[in-house]
């Protein structure tokens, strides 16, 4: 029985056979300088955006306009603000722009550089809303790129015009501005060697992070499949199986005791099952989406039916969601009853708006993608990390970097960031097929997503499902979530939480404040638009851990005695975790 668990099965997809390209590692060689943005899509967009503007007289003259009554209202301001430097702003920053909210912001000349900053962000913004024709996809892509050249250009990044950085040089007679040298040399040093981004040396995998005890019970070439002892002498007889995504650490579910997802479900009576994914290399480049699939979600599913056989609750995170969705649609479709329920956690179904992230991807970015992709046989974590950075890019980059290098104050390091900090990689075919198959061409919600030649649909999907959005999600916005109640045909229960992608679904009980809306809608409802549902919706203060769990609970069984732990491959966290 266990020369079987511990056997290595090796029947990925074959490799492609195909004749060296130019073009390629042309594509491959750019991509290394340019972050794996591709310039003809950056091209095409602004080159769009140019001509609708070169004809347009109307736009001409409403940016000449505006420019002049931007520049009037900040000479205007100026003026004031010699006779009485606490005068009234001529204009405010956005409620989630926290650069200028120090208080020595308010003192002169600082409080004039903001003021011009935020005019000339104003607009741009403006500019940015291009006349009747340009393509929407363009015209956000040009948008979304102003707003990082405007972000590099804030006062609040430039010791001379940053009263923090002034205030705490004087202070210190630049040990500061000593720190955070070395700082920057540590950083740039840790890229080079390929490092993680952080020091996490004072997080160790099974000491500090990933401490529920359990067992690696399953390993193929692309996963370990983590078998959790349970906390309680009953348990519900139907397992929970998690798949997170393989851009993530499994241990994002099972962080310090205390932010534990995993924990919190063995404590309350549940057997918990976890895929570990395989960190791929370029020998893993043939790896497809089906691939994942098969020896990921569906090989973990046999496996926990073996140990504990009957039904299980299926769990998905993120990208992982994704896959456990269409896993679930082609169970259904081959009238496989062994799913009890689906859930889904930030994960989204319809890529139609998918948010910001949509902005890498059209034909032109995704063609360069897979030719970066191909060269090097994976996406690296550093480029994926880039990409997200960029969508807040004033909090992720800029000012993190304000406090770090001109401040000197080292990073927070706590149990979330050094998860953040230990990065994966993704297989060139799987990731080019998610890109191209889900994001681009939205295969799986207009239901022509082939799995095993035939294609699949949600709607086949009769379990129970209960999706998680949070409120200020930029990897998978939450009204891109909500898009499940269009396509399902089972009772939806849909939860709204305050946070992010991370910490909105890493929300345990507790002191900290959170809050989130909840509503089932019943599979013979008629369709509720998001903004409706989010008005009607019931609101609770405090975490959704339990009312999801209150949810499991009424899709479950009595309790039963616990189930044995299935024979050991290892302990956890197991080896692919550890994988760099």
């Amino acid at each position: 029985m266990m020369e079987q668990r511990t056997e290595i099965i090796n029947v990925a997809s074959p490799s492609l056979s195909e004749p060296p390209s130019f073009d390629r590692a042309m594509d491959a060689a750019i991509g290394k300088v340019t972050g794996g943005v591709s310039p003809t899509a950056l091209a095409l967009a602004y080159l769009d955006c140019a001509l609708h503007v070169s004809k347009s007289i109307d736009t001409q003259a409403d940016l000449i306009t505006s420019a002049a009554s931007a520049y009037w209202r900040f000479v205007d301001y100026c003026l004031r603000a010699c006779a009485d430097p606490d005068c009234e702003t001529c204009i405010e920053p956005e409620a989630r722009d926290k650069r200028f909210a120090d208080n020595l912001w308010q003192t002169q000349p600082f409080r004039a550089y903001a003021q011009g900053f935020l005019l000339a962000q104003d607009w741009w913004a403006r500019a940015m809303t291009a006349p009747p024709g340009v393509d929407k996809h363009h015209q956000d892509v040009v948008t979304f790129v102003a707003r990082q050249l405007l972000d590099v250009a804030s006062p609040a990044n430039f010791p001379a015009t940053n009263p923090a950085i002034i205030a705490q040089t004087l202070k210190e007679g630049g040990r500061n501005l000593q720190r955070g040298f070395w700082l920057w040399l540590n950083d740039w040093t840790r890229a080079l060697d390929g490092a993680p981004s952080a020091d996490i040396s004072d997080y160790v995998l099974g000491r500090d992070l990933a401490t529920t005890p359990g067992e690696v019970v399953f390993r193929n070439e692309l996963i370990e499949l983590i078998q959790y002892a349970p906390q309680t002498e009953k348990t519900h007889p139907e397992p929970i199986l998690i798949t997170p995504a393989w851009i993530m650490k499994y241990y994002i579910l099972d962080l310090s005791p205390e932010n534990s997802l995993v924990r919190y479900l063995v404590e309350n009576g549940f057997t918990v099952f976890m895929i570990s994914w395989k960190n791929p290399t370029a020998a893993d480049r043939d790896l497809s989406l089906e691939d994942y699939r098969r020896l990921g979600v569906d090989a973990a599913v046999s496996q926990v039916a073996s140990i504990a056989p009957g039904k299980l609750h299926l769990v998905g995170y993120c990208l992982g969601g994704t896959l456990a969705a269409i896993a679930a649609a082609a169970m259904a479709r081959d009238r496989d009853d062994r799913l009890q329920s689906l859930t889904l956690l930030a994960a989204q179904t319809d890529f139609t708006e998918a948010g910001e992230l949509t902005l890498f991807v059209d034909e032109a970015q995704v063609t360069f993608l897979e030719n970066v992709m191909a060269e090097q046989g994976y996406l690296d974590a550093w480029q994926m990390a880039g990409a997200f950075q960029l969508l807040r890019s004033s909090d992720l980059i800029w000012s993190k970097m304000v406090r770090s290098y001109w401040l000197g104050e080292p990073p927070a390091m706590f149990d979330l960031m050094a998860w953040n900090a230990d990065a994966t990689r993704m297989p060139y075919k799987m990731h080019a097929e998610y890109l191209r198959k889900l994001f681009l061409n939205n295969e799986f919600a207009q239901e022509k997503y082939f799995v095993e030649g035939r294609p699949v649909a949600l709607r086949d999907v009769r379990a129970p499902i209960f999706a998680v959005g949070t409120e200020r999600d930029h990897v998978a916005p939450w009204r891109s979530v909500y898009k499940i109640h269009a396509q399902a045909s089972a009772d939806v229960t849909f939860v709204l939480t305050s946070g992010g992608h991370n910490a909105g679904v890493v929300n345990p009980p507790g002191p900290k404040k959170r809050r989130h809306q909840i509503a089932t809608h019943d599979d013979l409802q008629a369709y509720v638009d998001p903004d409706a549902w989010r008005a009607a919706a019931a609101h609770h203060e405090g975490s959704w851990w339990p009312c999801w769990l209150e949810w499991l609970e009424e899709c479950s069984s009595a309790p039963v005695a616990a189930p044995k732990t299935a024979p050991s491959i290892a302990p956890t966290p197991g080896a692919y975790v550890l994988e760099r």
